[in-house]
């Protein structure tokens, strides 16, 4: 089993940044590959982006590329979410969740862990 705990999430101006971790715990994490997800109001959960074990490799939705950035320090059971030039559009719960595979999968159905969640709310 994997425990997983999200933080950083809060309250932001449009145009502004936060940075998300999720800090796992129990079984080895450094072979998981990591996504995040977020989930609005009314909406389903969906894919922001992921990162393999080692973090060479990651994926990212359109709607966020080249605004936000998955990173990983596996001597620290952390995975991080920057996110910079946030819209209201991005106001949703956030999700990290891991996989018992190293690689990237873009299916939500694939991930096995999941985190409670952390809320990020972006005013206009």
């Amino acid at each position: 089993q994997v425990q997983l705990v999200e933080s950083g999430g809060g309250l932001v101006q449009a145009g502004g940044s936060l940075r998300l971790s999720c800090v796992a715990s129990g079984r080895t994490f450094s072979n998981s590959a990591v996504g995040w997800f977020r989930q609005a109001p009314g909406k389903e959960r969906e894919l922001v982006g992921a990162i393999s074990w080692s973090g060479a490799s990651t994926y990212y939705v359109d709607h966020v590329k080249d605004r936000f950035t998955i990173s990983r320090d596996n001597a620290k059971n952390t995975v991080y979410l920057r996110m910079n030039s946030l819209k209201p559009e991005d106001t949703a719960v956030y999700y990290c969740a891991a996989r018992r595979y190293s690689g990237i999968s873009n299916q939500l159905r694939d991930y096995n862990y999941w985190g409670q969640g952390t809320q990020v709310t972006v005013s206009s």
